[in-house]
């Protein structure tokens, strides 16, 4: 059965091979973008799908968060800053990849919504002291206070936090999260980001 998706991020690498996956299987998918004007450049990515729509989000700001999750059966939720350099200061990349988690979940579940897909980041987990040879697992967190833990770090372990404590408060919510190490494959175009 076909599935209408709101998957955010669109623009980028991982998402844009998500959205080209769904549609090759039927499903409808709504990506967000932070304006319209990069819509031509995924639809010539994506092949000019009649399953594919758009519609304008960002992290930072609570407009159209509800109107673009009435009718959607899922949310995929891979939207978040990822720098070339670390910021001046950490709430740049902190603030909007925790604020936009939760502004999608808030969203999700006031349209009922209950299926969520998060793309969170090895990271969230990694960077703690642990004995040589310790195998992370899905209890282990970064240590926020850790030497490594640089600002993407920290926005990535926060927000895949602040989504766990959400679902944890509204238990009709089903989350999995996706924690990639290294993600690599050819690209659906030679613009992502």
């Amino acid at each position: 059965m076909a599935k209408n998706v709101l998957l955010t991020g669109i623009t980028g690498f991982i998402a844009k091979r998500i959205a080209a996956d769904l549609i090759s299987r039927g499903h409808h998918v709504c990506g967000s973008l932070r304006s319209l004007s990069r819509e031509a450049e995924v639809r010539d990515a994506l092949g000019n799908p009649e399953n594919l729509s758009f519609v304008t989000l960002d992290l930072s700001d609570d407009a159209g968060w509800e109107e673009a999750m009435q009718g959607r059966d899922v949310l995929m939720h891979t939207a978040s800053p990822f720098p070339l350099e670390n910021p001046k200061n950490e709430d740049e990349l902190i603030r909007p990849a925790v604020d936009g988690t939760l502004r999608a979940l808030k969203a999700a579940q006031k349209a009922g919504v209950t299926r969520v897909i998060l793309t969170s980041s090895v990271v969230a987990m990694i960077h703690a002291d642990r004995p040589t040879g310790y195998q992370v697992g899905p209890d282990d967190w970064t240590d926020l206070n850790h030497p490594t833990a640089r600002p993407y770090v920290k926005s990535k372990t926060l927000a895949e936090r602040a989504a766990w404590d959400f679902v944890a408060e509204h238990p009709e919510m089903q989350l999995t999260v996706i924690n990639p190490g290294f993600v690599m494959g050819a690209p659906v175009d030679d613009r992502y980001g």
